[in-house]
């Protein structure tokens, strides 16, 4: 698979980060860079060498041609002047067997001079081989990495065009909710400042109620139908509905009696135990809170504190009519539950069921320190892969000039584990 490196003595394949992958590729260039013009100046050393060998080795085998010849003549002389008188003719025999020996020892050496020369040769293009293979595995390492970054940077394309793409369709689609929102926001102001102000105060109702309350029930009627704004299903503790409260919303200059008829009626009609009129107008012979002709009046900001006593009294109402429902019967089947086998049965249901649980909690500790153990052999392995790799690449680069840190990051890793 591409992008995996190979470990090149367990052969443990494994997927690099990508600042480890650029670490390894410029450390492998500036080592293939360094090696190239390490052997390109030991070639130029050796060149240099060779022609200072064959140039010492010219200049000595013409001293010694020359001793030689001068040596010879000396010989000669010698003879001459020793064997004057002998004849011509072995004279000249002798001279030119001497000559025909030197021929020889000139072509000898001509003859070593060649072999030398062409050594040097078949050197120089045994270095010229090794070079160009050195160059041709260069050039397709650089090929792969080349085609390998091309690959990475193409799938960093896509997906940067991809998440352009879903930005540009979420900022449509923004635009286009902005456009809608703006057209409801003209359309409701058209219909009147007054009937969004009181939906406005309804919505506020209804959030207040909902945060305050939250075990109860808040409906809110939709504008337009008969009825109350807003319903309130009172709940006890145990969730058993205790009453009902309905509220009428109102944002007037002026209060009007009318309300107070039309939710007497809903009340009735809902069967409702108690109503509500949250108004900023009140009735000219009230300022605060209070009650009138059974309906209770009072403002927004004082709607919590009202509907938080009147909701306890409806709880405790409710509770002292169940208590006194068939208590003598009630107490009966309550010691009778309690000394029956299904109660002993189901206790020791809830008994094993809790057994159970705690058993269940030390299985998953012992799995959850089981996994943790796994990870860290998991870490171990790959900090020892690690360390293999960096001690490969400094047997091939024969430096110690890569510094990746293995023990220190080790250590780090443990600690963190």
């Amino acid at each position: 698979m591409a992008g995996l490196i190979i470990c090149p003595k367990c052969q443990t394949e494994f997927e690099p980060t990508d600042a480890f992958r650029e670490e390894i590729q410029r450390e492998l260039r500036d080592k293939a860079k360094e090696w190239q013009d390490k052997k390109e100046k030991e070639f130029l050393q050796k060149e240099q060498a060779w022609q200072k060998q064959i140039l010492d080795k010219e200049k000595e085998i013409s001293q010694k041609l020359i001793e030689e010849k001068q040596k010879l003549q000396q010989e000669l002389q010698e003879t001459i002047r020793k064997t004057i008188a002998a004849d011509y003719e072995n004279q000249l025999k002798i001279m030119q067997q001497t000559i025909n020996d030197n021929d020889e020892k000139l072509k000898s050496a001509r003859q070593r001079e060649l072999e030398f020369l062409q050594l040097e040769k078949r050197l120089k293009e045994k270095e010229e081989e090794i070079e160009i293979t050195i160059q041709k595995k260069i050039l397709a390492e650089r090929e792969n990495i080349k085609l390998q970054i091309q690959q990475e940077e193409h799938a960093k394309n896509n997906l940067r065009e991809e998440q352009h793409q879903l930005l540009i369709k979420e900022k449509d689609k923004f635009i286009e909710d902005q456009k809608k929102l703006i057209e409801e926001m003209k359309r409701k102001a058209e219909q009147g400042s007054m009937q969004m102000q009181g939906e406005v105060q309804e919505l506020v109702l209804q959030d207040l109620l909902t945060k305050s309350f939250p075990i109860d029930i808040i409906q809110g009627v939709p504008t337009g139908v008969k009825g109350a704004d807003c319903i309130q299903t009172v709940k006890n503790q145990f969730g058993f509905e205790a009453g009902k409260i309905i509220f009428e919303s109102k944002r007037t200059k002026d209060f009007s009696n009318e309300w107070i008829e039309k939710l007497k009626a809903n009340m009735r009609q809902l069967n409702a135990d108690i109503a509500i009129i949250v108004t900023q107008a009140f009735p000219k012979d009230m300022n605060k809170f209070g009650e009138k002709e059974g309906v209770y009046i009072c403002s927004l900001s004082e709607v919590r504190s009202v509907v938080l006593l009147l909701r306890n009294a409806l709880i405790k109402i409710y509770e002292a009519k169940k208590s006194q429902e068939n208590k003598g019967d009630k107490m009966v089947m309550l010691y009778d539950y309690l000394t029956s086998s299904e109660f002993g049965e189901q206790w020791k249901a809830i008994r094993e069921g809790f057994m159970s649980m705690k058993a269940s909690i030390n299985k998953e500790r012992d799995a959850m320190e089981k996994l943790w153990k796994a990870r860290e052999k998991q870490l171990e392995k790959v900090l020892l892969n690690a360390a293999h790799i960096h001690g490969s690449i400094e047997g091939i680069s024969g430096t110690d000039a890569i510094d990746m840190n293995i023990e220190f990051e080790d250590k780090n890793l443990l600690e963190d584990e």
